[in-house]
């Protein structure tokens, strides 16, 4: 695997479904500044490739974080717990990303039709793709760089068409918010940021994974900040505030149609589809798969293990049902404040455990540092604005996480399963 393959796999996990799913949200909160927290999320990002990077070359696995915090912190109850968050973020953007696949499938539907075909499209994918991973599906790696063309070319399409219409008093810096709804708006949209981890799963596929590996991170996550920015710009500089805040579930969407028309209201609908729908696929094959086998078994597996639900298919149905839950149960912004939060714990995590392996890594104490202070400091940014606007949705995440560390301890006890790292080749 080369460089540009393996990048295209940190975009493809980055790009698209995130950014359609909370764009109105966070722009509800930060205004016409949404492009400055999409800089300064993106910018907590790149600090965080630098573990990434590091512990990735020297610990390849399929495992991903979970290796990382097992080698930094040792198998027990709290590298468990952290593997069940980590399970359990997925599960919360699965349903954000179902969540987000309704919502424009709605603009398919009459005006007016009834609220209730949100939550039948919402359970319908989740649906569908368990099924497909049921039966067996494998998914093709060659096609990654095509399947990322497509959706980078539409975003990348809609976005500099939309540079040439914008109107200079919606982007003005007179109508900025203050500066702390940036900042919680960041908070918001460093979900969309979430993937560029799982390049370090296919550092064993690399021909050269001390140089590919650190430059393919660093990468997807710079040009994904600029996608972020550039359609950013294009949607505020398009449409007025009360427009984007009526249209917040399709924003994206919405804002094509005064340049592109009809037509490209439909085709930016249907990248949203499609993003959404990958996500989900990617999400049920990936993570969640690999983060349910490691809290069941204490195995971490071979990187081409972690697509396929071969050993636990129960694992599956599981996740899938506990997905539809959230989804039905939780609003848009609820759910991405629970999947950021639960990101940004494994982030904190990761970045302590990289502090006790730095002189393994052969890493930099004061970058680790950067990276865990500043994710520490938006985790607490998040903290505060539910505080503030939600004690139900922290209450909610306090008693996920409590629990989290509650089942691991029980589980081991009862199975004295055990979590293993893998043999260093």
């Amino acid at each position: 695997m080369g460089l540009w393959s393996a990048t295209s796999i940190g975009v493809g996990a980055m790009v698209g479904a995130g950014i359609f799913s909370i764009f109105g949200t966070a722009t509800q909160i930060s205004g016409n500044a949404v492009y400055i927290s999409f800089i300064i999320a993106g910018s907590i990002a790149l600090l965080s490739t630098y573990s990434y990077a590091k512990m990735g070359v020297r610990y390849p696995s399929a495992g991903g974080p979970v290796e990382f915090l097992v080698r930094g912190f040792g198998d027990g109850v709290l590298s468990g717990g952290l593997n069940i968050l980590l399970w359990t973020g997925y599960i919360f953007g699965l349903a954000l990303y179902a969540k987000g696949f309704s919502l424009y499938a709605m603009t398919f539907m009459p005006a007016g039709s009834p609220a209730i075909w949100s939550n039948f499209f919402a359970t319908a994918i989740i649906v569908i793709f368990t099924a497909i991973n049921f039966i067996g599906a494998k998914a093709v790696g060659r096609s990654e760089i095509f399947v990322v063309s497509i959706k980078v070319g539409i975003l990348m399409l809609f976005a500099f068409s939309g540079l040439f219409f914008i109107r200079p008093d919606n982007i003005s810096i007179a109508h900025f918010p203050h500066f702390s709804n940036i900042i919680f708006g960041a908070g918001i949209v460093f979900l969309a940021y979430q993937g560029f981890g799982l390049i370090t799963n296919a550092a064993e596929d690399m021909d050269d994974p001390r140089k590919t590996l650190p430059k393919a991170l660093y990468l997807s996550v710079l040009i994904v900040i600029c996608i972020y920015v550039l359609v950013s710009l294009a949607v505020i500089g398009n449409m007025s505030m009360s427009e984007i805040t009526n249209a917040k579930d399709y924003a994206l969407a919405a804002a094509a149609e005064p340049f592109l028309g009809t037509v490209g209201f439909k085709i930016m609908a249907m990248a949203a589809l499609f993003s959404t729908s990958s996500a989900i696929n990617a999400s049920l094959y990936g993570g969640a798969n690999v983060s349910y086998l490691i809290a069941k078994e204490g195995e971490l597996p071979e990187f081409f293990e972690r697509k396929v639900w071969k050993r636990s298919t129960e694992g599956l149905f599981i996740t899938s049902g506990l997905v539809i839950l959230c989804t039905n149960l939780l609003n848009l912004e609820g759910i991405g404040m629970l999947a950021s939060a639960s990101l940004l714990v494994i982030y904190v995590a990761v970045n302590a455990a990289h502090l006790r392996l730095s002189d393994e890594t052969g890493a930099k104490p004061y970058l680790i540092w950067s990276s865990l202070v500043s994710s520490l400091f938006f985790f607490g940014i998040l903290v505060y604005y539910e505080l503030l606007n939600s004690i139900r949705t922290l209450i909610a995440f306090t008693f996920v996480l409590v629990f989290c560390f509650i089942v691991e301890w029980i589980y081991r006890k009862c199975s004295r399963r055990e979590i293993k790292t893998r043999e260093l080749i």
